[in-house]
């Protein structure tokens, strides 16, 4: 039997790098995507070759709806099948009032955080229904249960992806096809540490004290839950929302 197919979208870093690494490590071959960063998705490349692994990087714009046919389209070409679907890419727009959201903002990263997703599904479920079998992961975020203030686009964006994984769950299910999510608390990223520059030293350590295990979560603590999803061991998980969060940061 050939080995598992997955995509990841924004694997060139952090979480999606996490992820890209511990599927390889499962033995899946994945095709990932990038946006800007070519160095670091080289650099991911070489690392899943080097553990025996099989990682392919193609450059794709996720608010882009046509590039989502593109990358589906190079995974088959590629690999000749795709069993798994990891939407991770994201931005975010931290601190900002709804007030002074700029209609440029908003869309901005709606088309990212919702759209892509929407538009990378529509283009996998031709492939996973014809073979009866698939499993697609969402990545969201702990903003869905706090709702703060000042990150409306970006929770707003969370909530629906979390919806539609709940939608798409029961509409796909009688094709074999599973629909999860994972919604990371405050995980040491790039996107994190820039949140946590911006609103200064002293709320950002209040913040992270606020977790109940009284840290950042890592990346890798991400991936694995996303591994476990995509595996025969949550077989009969579908439609579910699995938060890695360290308990849940009050702030």
């Amino acid at each position: 039997m050939a080995a598992p197919v997955a995509i990841v979208t924004g694997g060139s870093r952090g979480i999606g790098r996490a992820i890209v690494e511990i599927l390889c490590e499962r033995g899946h071959r994945v095709l990932f995507t990038y946006m800007a960063r070519e160095a670091d998705a080289v650099s991911v490349e070489k690392a899943v070759r080097a553990a025996g692994g099989d990682a392919r990087k193609l450059r794709a714009d996720a608010s882009d709806p046509a590039s989502a046919q593109v990358v589906v389209r190079a995974a088959v070409d590629a690999f000749g099948q795709v069993d798994v679907l990891v939407n991770n890419a994201g931005t975010h727009l931290p601190y900002v009032s709804v007030a002074d959201t700029s209609a440029e903002e908003w869309n901005r990263v709606l088309a990212v955080n919702l759209s892509g997703p929407f538009h990378m599904i529509q283009a996998v479920l031709p492939h996973m229904r014809s073979r009866k079998h698939g499993s697609i992961v969402n990545l969201s975020s702990n903003v869905t249960n706090r709702m703060p203030a000042q990150n409306c686009v970006y929770t707003v964006s969370k909530v629906g992806l979390e919806a539609m994984t709940r939608i798409l769950s029961k509409e796909e299910g009688r094709n074999g096809i599973r629909v999860n999510a994972v919604g990371p608390g405050p995980i040491h990223t790039d996107m994190l540490e820039e949140t946590l520059t911006k609103i200064g030293a002293e709320r950002a350590e209040a913040f992270i004290k606020s977790v109940p295990l009284g840290r950042k979560g890592e990346p890798r603590e991400i991936a694995e839950a996303v591994a476990f999803l995509v595996s025969d061991a949550a077989s009969y998980m579908t439609g579910q929302v699995v938060f890695v969060n360290g308990g849940g940061p009050g702030g």
